[in-house]
């Protein structure tokens, strides 16, 4: 079973244009690493629920956008490696000293798969 690490968080709809650049060049290095997919998606249909939500999880502002992403590794073990490489790649750090949303605000995390049809 695949192995996947999700991402939730907000973006301020000014940075959009920067974070889809960054987000582009990002998934190139994943997939160079040895990433399976990168995928990432714009909320569409995300609305701001009583209790949760991904709005509220991310505390998305009025001039925000939620983005949900996820990359899949065959393992585990194969996640360990490309992160590894990933931590230490200067081109992202170069391109990117300022992130275009707040990292203090993304939900990350790794997944083991279970079911995968």
């Amino acid at each position: 079973m695949s192995y996947v690490d999700g991402f939730v968080l907000a973006v301020p709809k000014a940075n959009l244009d920067a974070y889809k650049k960054m987000a582009g060049q990002a998934g190139s290095i994943w997939m160079e690493y040895g990433a399976l997919s990168y995928v990432e998606c714009i909320g569409d249909d995300v609305p701001y629920g009583e209790l949760t939500s991904f709005p509220r999880a991310v505390q998305a502002k009025d001039d925000e956008v939620v983005v949900f992403a996820w990359v899949v590794y065959e393992s585990r073990k194969r996640r360990d490696e490309v992160m590894a490489k990933i931590m230490v790649d200067e081109r992202l750090k170069a391109d990117w000293p300022t992130m275009p949303f707040d990292g203090k605000r993304m939900i990350f995390g790794g997944f083991q798969s279970f079911i995968e049809l």
